[in-house]
Parts: structure tokens; sequence; C-alpha cells
């Protein structure tokens, strides 16, 4: 994945939301420093992994705390460009400063900060997604996952399934720590219809990168969906385009046969983790039949989350909209809570 594949997040201290500015600040020839949530306890705001770039100038892009060490953070950081060495750090977090930022009670931090060498270090990086960087806060060796390291078998396995779930982890009882990185999220919606008006803004919040797929071009205008990508591409050529994969969502939401079904068609044949469709039952019962028609197995409806979005009792746009966020963010984690609300 290239850098420029890699579009700003609204989610702080994510690899979406730090990186490209951190290799803009190295172009500019800044020095830069990278500090990341290595280990937490308590009621730490955010989770290992997340990251704060910072240059030597004190500008600052993304979040390790939520505000509570950010300052102390800052200044560390400018401190490991200069002398070039990393250091690893722990921070209390007391009730009071954890009340400020919004939490109940406070906890403790462990921060890793490095001074990132290069431009072409984080291209190297993006350029080798999805990955995992393993590193030893004893000695500041750091490892990248592809191609495999000369560890042990129990750390790189762990860097595997840090990889797999999408967590990155401390090892317990050991000096390493392993960050995952990986490709973002994608929602791709198909229909620029008003559920979609509220739907993309807040998937887009929750750190997915989102693509509005409508033909009718009176619908998918940059007026209705500001800073959202948008396909007036018929959706079978779009989506073939797109090529979602195990970490896309696909909603359909046109409610029209003739603009869902090919779009439906793609999906199906793709790794796409949550296909959500929108309609009643009877109107999924339609649609049902029309795929069986075209050849697909009953194993592969099964695929469908039809009516799309958790039953939440709502029936507003918005709430609709929320509905359908939550479910692909409950299945991604592994959660069907299609049956239990």
């Amino acid at each position: 994945m290239s850098l420029e594949s890699i579009e700003t997040s609204t989610v702080q201290g994510t690899p979406e939301a730090v990186l490209p500015l951190a290799r803009s600040w190295l172009a500019d020839g800044y020095g830069v420093a990278l500090a990341t949530v290595v280990e937490t306890w308590g009621t730490a705001p955010r989770p290992a992994g997340a990251m704060l770039a910072v240059n030597e100038d004190g500008r600052f892009e993304g979040s390790v705390s939520g505000g509570c060490i950010e300052g102390a953070v800052i200044k560390e950081a400018q401190d490991v460009i200069k002398e070039g060495t990393p250091k690893s750090l722990t921070f209390g977090v007391s009730d009071e400063q954890a009340w400020e930022v919004g939490l109940t009670c406070g906890g403790e931090i462990t921060v890793w900060i490095r001074k990132i060498p290069s431009a072409q270090y984080i291209d190297d990086l993006t350029a080798s997604i999805p990955t995992a960087l393993i590193f030893n806060l004893e000695t500041g060796e750091e490892w990248s996952l592809s191609p495999t390291p000369d560890l042990s078998a129990t750390v790189i396995e762990a860097a595997q399934d840090a990889l797999k779930d999408d967590k990155s982890r401390r090892l317990v009882d050991t000096p390493y720590f392993i960050q995952a990185f990986n490709r973002p999220l994608r929602m791709i919606v198909v229909g620029a219809v008003h559920i979609t008006q509220t739907l993309a803004p807040m998937a887009q919040m929750a750190g997915f990168q989102v693509t509005v797929i409508d033909p009718r071009k009176a619908y998918a205008t940059a007026e209705r969906f500001p800073g959202v990508a948008l396909s007036a591409d018929w959706p079978d050529d779009a989506m073939k385009a797109l090529n979602p994969d195990e970490r896309t969502a696909v909603v359909l939401l046109c409610h029209d046969s003739k603009i869902d079904d090919p779009g439906l068609s793609v999906a199906l044949k793709s790794n796409a983790y949550y296909i959500g469709a929108l309609g009643s039952r009877r109107t999924q019962e339609k649609r049902r039949a029309r795929m069986l028609e075209q050849g697909f197995t009953e194993h592969d409806l099964k695929r469908i989350s039809g009516p799309v979005g958790l039953d939440l009792g709502g029936r507003s746009h918005a709430e609709i909209a929320v509905s359908i966020l939550s479910e692909a963010i409950a299945v991604r984690h592994g959660k069907n809570l299609r049956n239990d609300v």
C-alpha cells in the first residue's frame, strides 16, 4: 500500500492519521519522533498501539492519552529527537487528571518514544502493510514481521496473532512489544440516499474509509456528501475496481434491485467481512430468490445481513444509520448480535 492510499482518519492516534503528517515533516527536513502506547493499566483512554507524532518544533499529531500526558510526552519526544536514543516511559494518571479528560479514575500508561530516521522509513512501512513491528523495549531493537525476523517462534506467533486480531500488545514477562499495522477498514455503500448521508460521516468517525456508489449522478454529489469518496459507475464495475477484502463492509441501501443487485453479486464473490442490505423481510426473500437464480447458494446468501443493521427499534434515517454501523462494528469484532437484540 502506498502512502498516498492512506487517507487521513478522524480517529486520533491511528496510523492513517499520524503517518502521513510525520512523513511530510521528515520530507521538509524536520526531526520527528513517534510515541506509542505499549502498555496500560486502569482506565487509560487510548489502547496499546495508539501513536503521537512530534516534530522538533513541538508540533504534534495523534494522541496517547486523551490529553492528560501529551504535554510531557511532547517534551520527552523532543529530547529523543535531539539525542537519538529511544525511551520507555511510564506515566501515572491521577484521578483528578482522569476526570479532566472524561474518565472516572486514573491508571498508568507506558509510552515508547523513538526517533524516525527518514521519510523512506515510513514509505517502507506503509508499503509493507499489513505487517507488524516488533520492538525490544530494553535494547531499542526493532524488527518487521515482513520478512520473518530471526526471533523465537513464540514472538513470531504473537506478532501474527496481533496482526490477525488487529490489536497491538505487550508480551507478558518479556521486553517485546508488537504493533500491528493493518490496511484501513473500508465501508462501501451502494446508494447515495438519506440514510447514507448520516452513515458515511459516522463511519468515517469510527475509522472506516467510505466510498459511496450511485450511478444516479444527481444523488452522488459532493454537496450531499462532503469529504466522501464518490463513484458514479455502475455498482458491479465500481465494486470490482474497489475489490472488497476481509477489512471491508459492504452496505446496500438503494432499495432498487437494478442498482443493488449488481453490487451484491460482486460483494458475495468477494472477501468482504460484512454485507448488509436494506429492505423488509419480504424484500429480502425476493432478493434471495434473484440471487439463487444467478447461481449463488444458500451458504452464500447466509452472508447477507438483511434487513440491514441491528434491530434497535429506531425508524428515522439517523437511527437506521446507527444500527448499520453498530452491526458492522460488532461483526468486525466477532460478535453476532443479530439474534440478541
